[in-house]
Order: structure tokens, then sequence, then C-alpha cells
């Protein structure tokens, strides 16, 4: 048993080596950079769409519109060309034309001053778009090269690491298995999963180790749990 904790102290040695590596490539600058500008990039592809959406929305409005507006046109001359032939019969009715012209007119004012709106507006996101491509052609430029920079440091980098992981895999065949998963099973939420006790405290989270836990440390248990954070706690030699 004694050998066996002694075998996963050894193998978390190099299992947090490994881990230590991986953290110090993820937080490498050229890797920061590189993940900065590709979500840089992300978000102009977004925008470009959702402008692109609107000013699609905008054309099919406008185009609407400019359809009724011939349609009211039309019935404006309709209008006008039957009351110069028929001469209202008194100045109620010629009222009542009049009243129908001028709301026929007024619907065709408000229609072409929207469609001029949407025009405006549809030219302003078409400058928008320009400027997003612009900023998004710069930015995919930088991305391009700091991937060059990375993607060696990356080569580099991934000699060591994968001398890492071999180690690892090496130590992890001396694991019983039923040992080795209770470790992963820890790791997940407790790292490192295995530490020592300091002043009857775990090493891990400080937590006082209850007095029976101290009582099977003083009768030769090489290891107890804590019941605080579920880490193994070895009996340092």
């Amino acid at each position: 048993m004694e050998q066996q904790f002694e075998l996963l102290r050894k193998y978390q040695s190099v299992d947090m080596e490994l881990e230590r590596y991986e953290k110090e490539m993820r937080a490498s600058n050229n890797r920061k950079e590189l993940m900065k500008y590709r979500d840089f990039l992300l978000e102009q592809q977004t925008l470009l769409k959702k402008i692109g959406s609107e000013v699609e929305v905008m054309g099919d409005r406008a185009e609407a519109l400019a359809d009724e507006v011939e349609r009211l046109n039309a019935a404006v001359a309709e209008a006008a060309g039957l009351f110069e032939k028929e001469t209202p019969q008194d100045a109620e009715q010629a009222e009542a034309q009049i009243a129908s012209l001028q709301k026929l007119l007024g619907t065709i004012t408000r229609y072409e001053s929207e469609i001029a709106k949407l025009r405006k507006d549809a030219d302003a996101r078409d400058r928008l778009q320009h400027e997003v491509r612009v900023r998004a052609a710069k930015a995919r430029a930088e991305f391009d090269r700091i991937k060059v920079l990375y993607d060696e440091e990356y080569k580099n980098a991934s000699v060591k690491l994968e001398e890492l992981q071999k180690r690892v895999a090496e130590e992890e065949k001396n694991i019983p298995a039923q040992l080795l998963e209770k470790y992963k099973t820890i790791k997940r939420h407790s790292s490192p999963p295995v530490t020592t006790i300091h002043d009857g405290r775990c090493g891990g989270c400080n937590t006082q180790l209850p007095a029976a836990d101290m009582d099977k440390i003083r009768t030769g248990a090489p290891y107890v749990e804590c019941e605080n954070c579920g880490r193994i706690i070895l009996v340092a030699e």
C-alpha cells in the first residue's frame, strides 16, 4: 500500500509539471494576441452579417414603399381626371373629393419621406460596412503575422510537451486503476490531488484534520482523506 502511494506521489510530480507547462503555453503572449485578433475577427464577421441583414430589410421596405407610391400616384391622377370631367354637384361633394386627394397626397409624402430616410440609413450602413471590412483586413493581416510566430513557438514547445506527456503516460502505468481514477476525480475540483500534513492541517486547503484522522496517522496509516477538499493526504516520512 505504501509503495502504491509513493508511486502516486511520483506520478503527481510529473503530472503537475505537465499541467504547469500547458498553462505556460496557454499564457504565451503570442497565443493571447492570436486569440484577441481571432475574437475581434469573429466580432467583425458577426457585425457584417447584421449590417447586411439590416440593409436587405431596408431595401425590401424601400421597394415596397416605392411600389405603393407608384400606385397612389396613379390613384391621384385618376381622381384628378374624374374631378375635371365630373364637376362636383355642390360644395360638400367638392370638399370631399379635395379631402380624398389631400389624403392620398399626404400618404405619398410620408412614404417618400420614409424612402428617403431608408436610403440615407442604407448609405450610412454601406459606409459602416466599408469601415468594418478595412478594420477586419488589418486585423487579419496582424493575425496571420502573429500566427506564423505562434506556430513556430508551439512547434518548439511541443517537443517538451510531448516528452512530458510520455513521462506521465509511463508513470501512469505503475498506478492501480482504482487509485488512478480516484486521483483524476479529485483533480477535477482540487489540484494537486495529493498533499501532505502541515501542523495537523491539510496541505491543500489548510483545514485542521479531525482527531479520528490524527489517530489513524499515529497508528501507522499511510494516508487519510481531507473531509473538506477530498484530497489524499500522505503521511510524510
